[in-house]
């Protein structure tokens, strides 16, 4: 977007709306840069959104599991220089346990062919040569949604086997509703052929590049991860802005983001927790307003984004917003005596008669994420949306449900569980439905003509299920545009397959791009 202001760089004020890694990634650049910046966080004492760290009793949790790797050699040296000390390499393993069998990811041949058996295996080669048989001969069509996306990539029955029921366990649709633009973007660059050509490597000990820009993020081997979870990263760079003079105000929920066309700056409406009511819901005091500010860089989910803004936005762009959806997460942290270990970040739990769909081991994210007295904490991820049966649990129903899952899958004894936590995450991650992209071009049309100096950043903020990286890159191209006003870099497209900066044409003007 262009910028509203005739003011220098040095004499702006900008307000950004969630100090998650695309808001504080933009607040540190333009702070550092001498720019007055307000973050408005919700939350009363994280930051760091989705990839914050909580703690309880000594343990962290990492929400979700972040690992830290890029294409982008930019955004590798920014974490290096907000956390110049503290980041530790980790061996990346990962498996998903399908009937009660775990299996490699990436999937290795010799294993599949033990658990599946030489039949089944051989069943699956050929589903998959059927497949691409029919679309030669034109009998099926190009993919379009998640289901004929990973179908056509691995034939019908390793879609069944390793795909159907744990996609629809996360996102609680039916694959055929998804977009295939998920499947390109979390599986991407991922084939049966580059499985198999990966096997091959291996097995003449062909290491694989490390390179960040040339290796496939499904298939990397290692990761970095600040030693005492991703909290860490964020926490360093609040801190940082902070000492350049930027603010970081916690427990304020934005809720309305005022244009005025003539003097062109932006007011916000800002609810801020009640004192002394530590358990209050964040933003729950009488709002007041700020201001005046010379642009606005937004990672609110866009849908909220939307109904926030006055004078409103056209009833064509409020349905199209209202069309957008979310999945939401819970976490279960189950502290025990003891377990049977595994050496994995996490597993994949591919079997239907269990809800939980991740299990994370953090002592294998970071040994510094327990609390020292020898006992372990395993992260059961549970996908769900607000107010369905499993989120309407509560936190003694859902522990008791994590451990007789834990039993159930032979990981661990409930006699050895001894205390846990719970955290909810609403609007974890932006669901790509099958409209989902019409919807975003409808609203982001509208943005870009009657919203000058407003910047949506990030995973809920551009409705893109990316990485903390994409994320952040997302942040650092609108910081650049601020910057530098001859810039014209746009956000919307850096995705997963990009090489993340891109710069539109003056010819191109503000067509959209997902």
């Amino acid at each position: 977007m262009t910028v509203v202001s005739d003011a220098g760089p040095s004499q702006m004020r900008i307000a950004i709306v969630g100090a998650g890694p695309a808001g504080l990634t933009a607040a540190y650049i333009l702070s550092k840069s001498g720019i007055s910046v307000d973050v408005f966080e919700s939350d009363p004492f994280y930051v760091g959104g989705i990839s914050r760290t909580v703690q309880y009793k000594g343990f962290r949790f990492d929400i979700g599991g972040h690992r830290f790797f890029s294409k982008s050699e930019e955004v590798e040296n920014l974490w290096a220089e907000i956390l110049p000390d503290g980041i530790i390499s980790r061996p990346r393993s990962s498996r998903l346990l399908y009937r009660g069998k775990f299996y490699s990811y990436p999937l290795q041949a010799l294993e599949v062919l033990e658990n599946l058996g030489i039949w089944q295996s051989f069943l699956c080669v050929g589903s998959y040569c059927k497949v691409k048989l029919r679309h030669r001969l034109g009998l099926i069509r190009s993919p379009e949604n998640f289901e004929e996306w990973v179908v056509y990539n691995f034939g019908w029955r390793l879609y069944f086997a390793f795909f159907k029921a744990y996609t629809e366990k996360v996102w609680g649709i039916p694959c055929t509703e998804i977009s295939a633009d998920w499947a390109v973007q979390r599986i991407k660059g991922l084939s049966l052929l580059t499985t198999a050509v990966n096997i091959l490597r291996r097995a003449v000990r062909m290491k694989p590049a490390h390179s960040g820009s040339k290796q496939i993020k499904t298939l990397i081997q290692s990761f970095r991860y600040p030693r005492l979870g991703p909290g860490m990263m964020w926490d360093a760079a609040k801190e940082k802005i902070v000492a350049c003079g930027g603010k970081v105000i916690h427990g304020s929920r934005v809720t309305s983001l005022s244009l005025d066309p003539e003097q062109k700056h932006w007011l916000l409406e800002v609810a801020e927790s009640l004192p002394d009511t530590d358990h209050a819901k964040p933003g729950s005091g009488t709002p007041r307003t700020l201001g005046p500010y010379d642009q606005v860089i937004c990672s609110a989910p866009i849908g909220e984004v939307v109904e926030m803004i006055k004078p409103s936005l056209s009833g064509q762009a409020r349905s199209a917003a209202s069309q957008l959806t979310y999945r939401d997460f819970i976490l279960v942290a189950v502290i025990l005596n003891e377990a049977l270990p595994f050496p994995d970040q996490w597993i994949y739990i591919h079997e239907t008669h269990c809800r939980v769909g991740r299990i994370q081991n953090f002592k294998n994210w970071s040994p510094e994420l327990l609390d020292g007295s020898g006992r372990i904490c395993l992260g059961m991820e549970y996908f769900c949306c607000v107010n369905d049966d499993l989120w309407s649990l509560s936190d003694d129903e859902l522990f008791s449900l994590a451990g007789s899952e834990l039993a159930s899958l032979g990981l661990a004894k409930q006699d050895d569980i001894v205390d846990g936590c719970v955290v909810r995450q609403e609007k974890a991650y932006p669901v790509y439905g099958d409209s989902y992209k019409q919807s975003l071009a409808v609203i982001k049309e509208e943005l870009d003509q009657r919203c000058e100096g407003l910047h949506q950043v990030g995973r809920n903020g551009l409705h893109q299920y990316n990485n903390q990286d994409h994320s952040m890159m997302t942040a650092m191209l609108v910081a650049r545009n601020i910057l530098d006003p001859a810039c014209n870099f746009d956000p919307w497209l850096v995705s997963q397959d990009a090489e993340y900066i891109e710069e539109k044409s003056a010819d191109e003007g503000s067509e959209f791009s997902a």
